[in-house]
């Protein structure tokens, strides 16, 4: 039988004053509750960030590339330890990129140091710029664009000509707003370069400015630092994603050969996929948020626990209550939906105060990450069903033992 919408009002009104009249026990419940709630939504929130800026960080490489780099770290093959591979000099990678032309686009590029100075006039950054010796093709797969200015030509590139790109951070140290730098000329070091272009400002990730950077022709990086032991990085891109298993089959038999690498021996360098790093990174990051949902779940099982002892409480408190109400008519039904109504109350109270709190530590914890702000709405339901089956769980049994009590039987209990 359907039941009218005032009895619900007013079942609810009789819940709020009983949890009124508990307060100190009811408060301590919704606490653990939310605590339990809590420790899942920050979990989940501060990792869908992580998730979020990983995404966001690697997209722009796309499917259709894949990176060559030194074997840095050693390893077992076939039950021998493996050292360090020697860096990929310049004369290889050379020799890798003529070897792979009409294949697929290799851009190449090489660190040159990250405690550069920039000098305008009067004006000096702080030793702490990074600078990259770079080809024409490496904006087009580095995820890198330009704001202002025009790329490196080939010729200039292969002449290593004086020019370079800068990064907002640089442009902001040395500039003042209204002023145009492309076309400027600064000093990186004791050299001189023309801006040739601006790069688009990219933010912080992971606590580190990406904007604090100059590019220039890989040549100007050989001219200025020493390539001795510099490692030369290769990034290939395909046309299509499905010519990416072809490619860097390719790529790896190529690079055997550049590298002089024996037949049966490992390979002297890597090969990364963007795509798989990204999956790489996503998956780490599941096994934390298994953790906050273990943890989760075991706290709500405790919260669950303390509210159905309030509840038992309340019921044993409430006796006469119960009776009197059973003897003025109030079915076994109404008296267990009055106990439920209790229960999901402050199950809910839990739920929404665990949810707020976790979205703010979530994001705290994301910010001191330089991560974005998220709200995982999936997770925020989720919290929401959790704690309504955590209140049903543990307020049904009580309720229940309400609504069977003799009204006679009741009404004799002191």
């Amino acid at each position: 039988m359907r039941q009218p919408a005032s009895l619900w009002r007013e079942m609810t009104l009789v819940a709020l004053r009983s949890i009124r009249g508990q307060a100190l026990r009811t408060t301590l419940t919704i606490g653990i509750i939310g605590m339990g709630i809590m420790a899942l939504i920050a979990m989940v929130t501060a990792t869908e960030s992580l998730k979020a800026n990983v995404t966001q960080e690697f997209s722009s490489l796309g499917t259709q590339s894949f990176s060559i780099d030194q074997m840095r770290s050693g390893g077992m093959f076939q039950g021998k330890r493996v050292l360090p591979s020697p860096p990929i000099d310049f004369r290889q990678a050379s020799q890798f990129k003529n070897e792979a032309a009409g294949a697929f686009k290799v851009a190449t590029s090489v660190f040159g140091t990250g405690m550069a100075s920039v000098t305008r006039g009067n004006q000096r950054t702080d030793p702490n710029v990074s600078v990259q010796g770079v080809d024409e093709l490496y904006l087009d797969v580095s995820g890198l664009s330009l704001a202002q200015g025009r790329n490196f030509t080939l010729a200039e590139v292969q002449s290593g000509a004086s020019i370079v790109m800068v990064g907002q951070s640089v442009v902001d140290r040395l500039f003042e707003s209204w002023e145009d730098p492309v076309g400027q000329h600064v000093l990186v070091g004791s050299q001189r370069y023309h801006i040739a272009g601006i790069l688009e400002a990219r933010g912080t990730s992971f606590g580190r400015s990406q904007d604090n950077q100059i590019l220039m022709p890989i040549q100007g990086v050989r001219r200025q630092y020493s390539d001795e032991g510099r490692s030369y990085n290769l990034t290939c891109t395909v046309a299509q994603t499905e010519d990416m298993p072809e490619a860097v089959e390719q790529a790896t038999g190529w690079m055997r050969v550049v590298r002089g690498d024996a037949p049966g021996k490992p390979n002297s360098f890597l090969i990364r996929q963007s795509n798989r790093l990204v999956d790489t990174l996503l998956e780490a990051t599941d096994g934390i948020t298994m953790a906050a949902v273990f943890i989760g779940l075991i706290t709500l099982f405790g919260a669950g626990i303390g509210l159905m002892n309030i509840m038992l409480v309340s019921v044993s408190e409430r006796t006469r209550e119960i009776g009197t109400r059973k003897s003025l008519g109030a079915t076994g039904a109404a008296i267990r939906t009055q106990f439920l109504a209790e229960v999901l109350v402050i199950g809910q109270l839990g739920g929404i105060v665990g949810i707020s709190l976790g979205l703010v530590v979530g994001n705290l914890i994301a910010n001191a990450f330089d991560t974005p702000f998220i709200v995982p709405w999936a997770w925020v339901v989720t919290g929401v069903l959790l704690c309504l089956v955590t209140s049903l769980a543990s307020g049904y049994y009580p309720a229940r033992l309400a609504s069977k009590l003799d009204p006679i039987v009741a009404l004799g209990r002191e």
